[in-house]
This record gives structure tokens, C-alpha cells and sequence, in this order.
């Protein structure tokens, strides 16, 4: 079965202008990725989805192609990540039946995750397989708060449930999303029962989406790699 890896990574980031190619830790951010999926060895194309030439420039310096530039139409606000990875299958044709999504915010993976995710999902055969990781406080405990600050719970029958108690719960870690390629052509739910999570530690999760997140990023990768 052929793979493919696909990374989304468009030129318009607002909160963190050219968020995908900003200098992190002495290469730009999408660097991490390219190499990350290089280094597992189970891809047979890295290529980069992206409408600006910027990005395709840097891409191509480590390693990734970029065959097409995305059309505007996928690259605003609006335009999701299904659309673009959709996009990329039908362009880069059959061939290829293993599809990954890989963020190109994700300078925390590593290329022996991806390849233990893709033996994953090529020997278990679900629709998709994405990393996922476990909250870090029980949600089941969650609170909220009224306009005037006073607090209710969520879930207020498990006010006196013991923590050990309740049931582990998991959230979307947002690095990568394997997905058989008809599945991403018929926009099939992820997070559905279908599919499988491939959990990652919290150590090795950070969405990076404020100067905050990139800031903390940076710490994570010091205390695991340096």
C-alpha cells in the first residue's frame, strides 16, 4: 500500500503572521514536520499543500514537494482541513491509499511516532487513526461560569465520585491524521467509531496557535530533545 503525507500549511495564519515558516529554535517550524515524516520512512511522496510560495520555497529546501498550489478557495478562514486533504488525493491520484494529514505546527513528533502510528493503522485497518491524548484533569469535574462569575457544574452527579472512579477521557492532539484514502474522499467522520486513536504523552502535545503556544513549544522541545 503507498503512502502519502500531506501537509496543510497555507500563508495566511492571523494571531501568528507566517506562523508555518517562523524560526523556531533555529529552523522554520514546518521544518520539524518534513523531517519528522522523512525520518519515519514510510512515506512514499512528503508533499506540502499550500498557496504561498514562500512556504513551497522552504518546503522544498527540507525535503518536501509541492507538486500544486492550493487554489484560494481552500486556503481562507473558512477552508477546512478535510477540503485540503481531500484535494490532494484526487490530485495526486490513486496510487496512493494510505493518506496522512500531518500539521505542520507539530515540531514535538518524532519520525519513530509516525512510523509505530502508520504500523498501527496499516495492521489494525481502521478508517482513520489520529493522535489523541489524555485530559489532563477529569472532565467530568468541569465547571462553568454564569455572567456574574458564580459557579455551576457540567455534570453535577459526579460531584462526589472519586477521581479514580471516573472514566479517562481523551481530546484530539492535533499532529497527525492517518486516513484510508476513500474515507477522506467521502468525508467520513474522524472521530467516529471507526476510527482509532494512536495516544500520545502530554509532554509531546502543544497546539500552537498564540505567541503563548509557540513560546511553550519551545520549552516542551528543550525538555524532551535537548
Amino acid at each position: 500500500m503507498k503512502s502519502l503525507c500531506v501537509i496543510p500549511a497555507r500563508g495566511g495564519s492571523k494571531r501568528i503572521p507566517h506562523k508555518n515558516i517562523k524560526v523556531f529554535l533555529g529552523k522554520p517550524l514546518i521544518a520539524y514536520s518534513i523531517e519528522a515524516a522523512i525520518n519515519s520512512g514510510v512515506f512514499d511522496e512528503i508533499i506540502v499543500s499550500t498557496d504561498d510560495e514562500a512556504i513551497a520555497k522552504v518546503a522544498r529546501e527540507f525535503g518536501a514537494k509541492t507538486p500544486f498550489m492550493r487554489e484560494p478557495k481552500l486556503s481562507d478562514d473558512y477552508a477546512t482541513t478535510s477540503a485540503v486533504i481531500k484535494d490532494a488525493c484526487m490530485k495526486m491520484g490513486e496510487e496512493f491509499k494510505c493518506i496522512c494529514c500531518l500539521y505542520a505546527t507539530a515540531p514535538l513528533l518524532t519520525g519513530e511516532i509516525l512510523k509505530q502510528a502508520h504500523t498501527k493503522f496499516i495492521g489494525e485497518n481502521p478508517e482513520f487513526l489520529f493522535s489523541a491524548c489524555e485530559f489532563s484533569f477529569p472532565i467530568q469535574r468541569a465547571i462553568k461560569l454564569d455572567e456574574n462569575g458564580r459557579v455551576s457544574m457540567f455534570y453535577p452527579q459526579h460531584l462526589k465520585t472519586r477521581s479514580q472512579d471516573l472514566e479517562r477521557a481523551y481530546h484530539d492532539a492535533g499532529q497527525f491524521y492517518f486516513g484510508r484514502r476513500e474515507a477522506w474522499l467521502e468525508d467520513k467522520a474522524i472521530f467516529a467509531p471507526h476510527s482509532q486513536a494512536f495516544v500520545l504523552e502530554r509532554n509531546l502535545v502543544c497546539d500552537i496557535d498564540t505567541m503563548d503556544d509557540f513560546e511553550f513549544a519551545k520549552k516542551l522541545y528543550k525538555i524532551n530533545y535537548v
